[in-house]
């Protein structure tokens, strides 16, 4: 079986997303590519996580978009995930989702601003990408370029889409901005969020490029 550890690999995200309350269902979708072979493994449509089985999900050439192996029908959303791997070489793994509050912008059309510098997962901010139809073609191309130069968009009127060079990252930035969403939806309610500057956010995001890495270097206290 081809890519036998990454089809194991997004089911047990699949599962991880429905226990963390990032998804209900079979809603959403995980992919993860294979560089080295060019092909892409990403859930199939209509299945519950905890039921998919590894031969159920579907391998894509990310080139051409043709069914490699995998016995069940590709998610609807397949497009949107081969096109990041197509155009941009940092992302190896994606996932889309309809979270709450995520979900709650996209439906006011906003886009999500550096409210708490954990946004910095992702970028300077979170934008909102124009409305099209679920798994077509223009919602892809719309996906495509909002997330430019970040790592996670909203999708009008839909839900969240998160990449990352790995399926871990991917999981964390997804839990990450799901909760920088519900923040500004909470501080909305009171009041007027103060919204980091862009310097700031500009020196979170260089520092989240070594977080967990071990580095000699000390501001003085």
């Amino acid at each position: 079986m081809l890519l036998e550890a990454q089809r194991k690999e997004l089911i047990a995200y699949g599962q991880k997303l429905v226990e963390a309350k990032l998804t209900k269902g079979t809603g959403g979708n995980l992919s993860i590519c294979h560089r080295e072979e060019g092909i892409m493994a990403i859930t199939p449509s209509g299945i519950d996580y905890f039921d998919i089985k590894p031969e159920q999900i579907v391998l894509l050439d990310v080139e051409t978009g043709k069914i490699v192996e995998g016995d069940a029908v590709p998610s609807s959303e397949s497009d949107m995930h081969r096109i990041m791997y197509k155009y941009r070489v940092d992302l190896n793994a994606v996932i889309h989702t309809h979270t709450t509050y995520a979900t709650t912008l996209a439906c006011l059309n906003i886009s999500l601003p550096a409210v708490h510098y954990l946004v910095a997962l992702a970028g300077p901010d979170v934008p909102c990408a124009p409305y099209a139809t679920y798994g077509t073609v223009e919602l892809a191309k719309n996906a495509f370029e909002t997330m430019k130069n970040r790592k996670a968009c909203l999708l009008s009127n839909h839900g969240l889409l998160a990449g990352g060079p790995d399926l871990a990252t991917a999981f964390t930035i997804t839990e990450e901005i799901e909760f920088c969403c519900e923040l500004y939806y909470r501080a909305k309610s009171i009041g007027e969020p103060v919204i980091l500057s862009e310097g700031e956010m500009t020196m979170m995001m260089e520092r989240f490029k070594n977080y967990g890495k071990r580095t000699e270097e000390h501001d003085e206290i």
